[in-house]
């Protein structure tokens, strides 16, 4: 097999997992046009078609789903084999491809990648956002950040960020224009803007204390979207009342653009965490994560012993 071979199929599953040439093209860092020119050139070696194209979407041909089944676990034993080899450099070099929800993106951004930056400056994380799942893609995703209850049972875990209470949260100006809810069935008289987990999963259930008791609430509201972001933008315009971790929403309640409600029925969320398999051949970038990770110091960032300081 040509180097030109395995990057072709690289480039082929790429596009297969994303659905998209131009989505491909900006992970793998590449020009559209040039990854549309090495899947016709793979489907023209091959004389078959794997790709279906239009307009909006691409999707597989029968042929490209059996290609993509083979090909994908060859690669991640490929890309295991070469990280392998990381051990007898000096400093670990390449890239950590992280599944993480939109709930636990700023925590990769806060309290893991500063530090971690300038501990190791030749290891790269990518952070893929998704929803829907806790399940890592072999050959797509090299670990994962998300809480307790989404990581399969199978994976090794460490701790990312402190347990936290899972708060509703308003703009003072929305409870004056619209009242403060007193109890979670309150809510049904407001605008609750909505957390979606991904098309198949709906909207983030709001959970919370009911004696002693943990009790799901299926809410209501104008906004529903994927961007905790735009959550939070929304709750501090005064669009309505938000659901989100109190580590989300601390700076803008200790400054007073929001305000928490219904307080006394507040839930504790564990906490984020990062996860990946168990394998043998585990790539040096993500060792020298997880073996940041397991430092002291970063852990008393993590549990809120440092606050303010990026373990370094």
């Amino acid at each position: 097999m040509q180097s030109a071979d395995l990057t072709r199929l690289s480039t082929f599953v790429a596009v297969a997992e994303r659905g998209s040439f131009a989505r491909a093209a900006g992970a793998l860092g590449r020009t559209t046009s040039t990854v549309s020119h090495a899947i016709k050139s793979l489907e023209d070696d091959l004389q078959l078609r794997l790709l279906n194209r239009t307009t909006r979407s691409v999707t597989l041909t029968e042929a490209g789903e059996r290609l993509l089944t083979r090909v994908r676990p060859i690669l991640a034993d490929l890309g295991d084999a070469l990280g392998s080899l990381d051990e007898f450099r000096d400093e670990p070099r390449g890239r950590v491809r992280l599944s993480v929800s939109s709930l636990g993106l700023g925590i990769v951004v806060a309290r893991i990648l500063p530090g971690f930056a300038k501990a190791y400056p030749d290891v790269a994380l990518e952070a893929v956002v998704d929803n829907e799942t806790g399940e890592l893609t072999e050959g797509r995703e090299d670990a994962g950040i998300r809480g307790l209850s989404l990581i399969p049972q199978d994976m090794i875990t460490l701790r990312v960020s402190p347990p936290a209470r899972q708060l509703a949260v308003a703009a003072p100006e929305y409870l004056r224009r619209c009242g403060t809810p007193r109890t979670p069935a309150d809510l049904a008289a407001h605008n609750c803007i909505q957390l979606r987990l991904g098309a198949s999963s709906g909207a983030y259930k709001w959970e919370f204390l009911q004696d002693g008791q943990r009790v799901e609430l299926p809410v209501t509201g104008t906004l529903a979207t994927d961007s905790m972001d735009m959550v939070m933008q929304a709750a501090l315009d005064g669009v309505g009342i938000a659901y989100t971790n109190e580590l989300h929403a601390r700076r803008h309640l200790d400054a007073g653009r929001l305000r928490i409600v219904l307080e006394p029925y507040a839930p504790t969320f564990d906490g984020w965490h990062l996860y990946y398999p168990s394998r043998r051949n585990m790539t040096g970038p993500l060792r020298a994560l997880a073996e940041y990770l397991r430092r002291p110091e970063v852990q008393d960032l993590i549990a809120g012993r440092a606050s303010g300081r990026a373990a370094a």
